[in-house]
This record gives structure tokens, C-alpha cells and sequence, in this order.
């Protein structure tokens, strides 16, 4: 009889108003859904769609190719992806973008790692010092010209190392990462020193294995950034085109495509041939800009666990 009379005071009866909630709470984060991830999904028809139908912006829900009749059916094709083999540059383009998200972001999370555990040790040598100077970094530049003069100066125009080195040191990720090895309780390190081990040792054997979570999320700040990093190479990459990163080269195939159309907006005249590029042009912008997304998409979901607690341990405190 008790068991019963405690399971009756444990439920919770649910009000009309509470059902009214939660169903509104519901289709807003389904709306909210469709509002994300649509964009993505309308790119993907778009490049899977015949050329001629998308360029018509007939391709609006669902992908369409054109039967033997010349209608426009349901269907889908590959063909423009394959047709990226043939873009000029595409294949160093990506090389680059590549060698640079897994080179930069690499150095990146050594670099933080390390920083943020030296700013945690009461004996380095004016720390409060440097911590505060690396916190104002966050706050204060000195803007875009005063940097172009100093890549300039320490000869990082026209060079792949302006990839790697500026990002080396991210003020944001060091304090994510200096908070979490707070929480690390000291006596590991503790007992570690006893038996003799270095600094470099605590480090590499104990802290680095226990600051995975939080790793992993600088390390998905970095990729993310890396990827999708696009004015140091508009503006460093002067007289290489075969340092261009990818989105360097999309947005000269966006230029190409947009001065064609204003000339015809204008009521300029095209040849035939100018006016077949620009429909190819708009095709690549869509089909390049997907190969640009798949990436991050495929590696995001496998990170995402140690996203969220890292980003909230490392919140912990300041």
C-alpha cells in the first residue's frame, strides 16, 4: 500500500498547458532544424541536378535531370563532381587547404597545450606578467595594415609558413586549456614529481592524456578555422596562385561568374563560349563549396563528444 501511495505523490500529472508547451517547444527546434540544415541540403541538390535546370532555378526541393523527352524529372548525376578534375588549380588548391588545416591545427594544439600548462605553474618566471600580456592579445590589434607590413618584414608573403605560424598561438585556446589543467587534481602531478619526473614528462604523460577533451575541442576550432581561412591568402599570396587555398579559389570563381552576369545585366554582349563559362562557373561555385563543406561535416559528429565537456570543463573557471 506505501509503494503505492509513493508511486501516486512521485507522478506528475500533466497540465494542458504543459502538452501545449512542449509542442511548441518541439516544432520550433524541428523549424529550427529545417532552417539549418536546408541551405546545405539546397547545395547538395544543386550539384546533383542537371545544369541546365539549376541554372533556370528550377532545382528547389529536390534534385532534377532532364528525361530523353527534355523534360525535367526526378533523378540525380555525378558528373560535375568528376568535372572538378578538370578545373585548373582545384587539385593544388585543396593540397594546400589541407596541408595547412592539419599542419596548423596540429602545431596549434601542441602549442596551446604546452602554453596553457606553464601558465599554470606558480614558479614560472613572470607569470602573471605574461598571461595578462596574452589575454590583452585578445582585445587589441593593430590592424590590418600594420600586419601586412609585418608578414611583410619577417618574409611570410608569397610563403606557406603564413599558414602555420600566426595561428600557432591562440590566446582563446590557451586560457580553454590553462582552466582545464586547473581542475586536474595537483596531487597527480604531485607524486609524479616525487618519483622524479620533469616538467616535460608531467606534461607529456599525464597532462596530455587527461586534457583530451579539451584538446579535441581546440582542435576542432582550429580545423574549422584553418579550412575555412580565406584573407591571409588573398592578401599573402600575391605571386603564388599555387599556394591558393580553397576558399581563395572559390571566391575567384564567384568574381568570373559575377562579372559576366553584370555585363549581361547591363546589356552588354557575350559571346556564346563566355556565356557556357559562366553557367560552368556557377555550377563549380556550388559543386567546390560542397567539397568544401563534406569535410568539416564528416569530422565534426566523431569530435562532438568531447566538444561539449571540453568546452564546459574548461568554463569551470577563469
Amino acid at each position: 500500500m506505501k509503494k503505492k501511495e509513493k508511486a501516486a505523490s512521485l507522478h506528475i500529472r500533466r497540465t494542458a498547458g504543459d502538452w501545449i508547451f512542449d509542442t511548441a517547444v518541439v516544432v520550433f527546434f524541428c523549424v529550427f532544424t529545417f532552417i539549418c540544415v536546408f541551405p546545405f541540403y539546397y547545395l547538395l541538390i544543386n550539384t546533383i541536378s542537371d545544369n541546365d535546370l539549376v541554372t533556370s532555378g528550377r532545382v528547389n526541393f529536390f534534385p532534377l535531370v532532364k528525361d530523353a523527352a527534355g523534360q525535367a524529372v526526378f533523378g540525380a548525376h555525378f558528373s560535375n563532381y568528376s568535372a572538378l578534375r578538370n578545373v585548373q588549380d582545384l587539385g593544388s588548391s585543396v593540397f594546400v587547404t589541407v596541408a595547412r588545416t592539419i599542419l596548423g591545427t596540429a602545431l596549434m594544439v601542441i602549442t596551446s597545450a604546452w602554453a596553457g600548462y606553464l601558465v599554470t605553474k606558480q614558479k614560472m618566471w613572470k607569470r602573471s606578467f605574461w598571461y595578462r600580456f596574452l589575454v590583452v592579445t585578445m582585445y587589441f590589434n593593430a590592424g590590418l595594415v600594420p600586419w601586412y607590413m609585418n608578414m611583410l618584414m619577417m618574409g611570410l608573403t608569397d610563403n606557406f609558413l603564413a599558414y602555420i605560424i600566426p595561428g600557432m598561438v591562440a590566446p582563446y585556446n590557451i586560457i580553454l586549456v590553462k582552466t582545464y589543467i586547473e581542475s586536474i587534481p595537483s596531487s597527480l602531478e604531485e607524486s609524479a614529481v616525487i618519483d622524479g619526473a620533469s616538467t616535460v614528462t608531467v606534461w607529456r604523460k599525464i597532462i596530455l592524456p587527461l586534457s583530451i577533451p579539451i584538446l579535441a575541442t581546440i582542435a576542432i576550432f582550429g580545423a574549422v578555422g584553418n579550412w575555412n581561412s580565406f584573407q591571409d591568402s588573398l592578401l599573402l599570396m600575391n605571386n603564388r596562385p599555387d599556394l591558393y587555398t580553397l576558399q581563395h579559389r572559390l571566391y575567384i570563381y564567384l568574381n568570373s561568374s559575377s562579372n559576366l552576369g553584370a555585363m549581361m545585366s547591363q546589356g552588354g554582349t557575350i559571346s556564346e563560349q563566355a556565356a557556357q563559362s559562366m553557367l560552368n562557373q556557377r555550377v563549380i561555385q556550388y559543386t567546390v563549396s560542397m567539397v568544401s563543406i563534406i569535410p568539416i561535416l564528416m569530422v565534426y559528429p566523431f569530435m562532438q563528444r568531447y566538444f561539449v565537456k571540453g568546452i564546459m570543463l574548461g568554463a569551470v573557471k577563469g
